[in-house]
């Protein structure tokens, strides 16, 4: 439906920085005050924006679910990802690995074997370390794409294994007497895959599922295992 395609891009467009008018986005989209709100009302039922009477908003979560909609309806996958903050994914991320009882660290720079290396988020809970990178596609996923991603992600989180315990970084799989460092990509919209190589694949609104049944399957995962050797003080 063209119109609802054409409010949804509207609204991500508009909702970025809080709260918008009824009126603007109705005007930005091109369509009458009645259908705008019957539309508005309509996400509003379905858990993707908040309305009140002259204005609507929509939080990191909710603005995700647009946009997922918004490319389902026919939008440009590149076109909507720019209207996403790159921050909106990092938010989500960590707010479900906490919900599901992990520690989180996001933008993780460390350096090692003369590299400087960034995780955007690592998640801690005994024995596992969950390393995201969080993929804003704005290219194609070809098979190529995804192995290149998948092979980056891979080298990122075994040099995080390899490089601690380091001073500079304060993860709580550190205190642990063994941890296993696993990679994932998270990404806007399911892909062709769900894994490369035991490298999972996970389309962001998903993230919840994936968390919840993880314990059942990390096994079945690619992870580096890393044991720690904690000084014991005999006193």
């Amino acid at each position: 439906m063209v119109i609802e395609r054409d409010l949804l891009i509207s609204l991500l467009k508009l909702t970025k920085d809080g709260p918008v008018l009824v009126e603007n986005v109705k005007r930005d989209a091109k369509i009458t005050m009645s259908i705008a709100r019957k539309l508005l009302e309509k996400l509003q039922s379905e858990g993707m924006v908040y309305l009140n009477q002259d204005t609507v908003e929509a939080d990191s979560y909710s603005r995700l679910k647009l946009a997922v909609k918004a490319v389902s309806t026919g939008s440009d996958m590149e076109y909507v990802s720019n209207m996403l903050r790159w921050q909106e994914f990092e938010e989500i991320a960590a707010v479900a690995l906490e919900r599901n009882g992990y520690t989180v660290a996001k933008n993780v720079r460390f350096k090692h074997a003369g590299r400087k290396w960034e995780i955007d988020i690592v998640g801690c809970r005994k024995p596992l370390v969950i390393c995201i990178d969080c993929k804003h596609w704005r290219h194609g996923t070809s098979p190529s794409a995804l192995k290149r991603i998948a092979e980056a992600q891979v080298e990122r989180t075994r040099a995080l294994a390899e490089s601690l315990p380091n001073v500079s970084l304060e993860l709580e799989c550190t205190k642990w007497e063994k941890a296993k460092f696993a990679p994932a990509i998270l990404t806007l919209m399911p892909v062709r895959f769900k894994f490369y190589d035991k490298v999972p694949i996970v389309p962001v609104l998903q993230l919840q599922d994936f968390l919840s049944q993880l314990p059942a399957y990390t096994e079945a995962l690619k992870y580096f295992l890393k044991e720690f050797n904690h000084l014991r003080h005999d006193f």
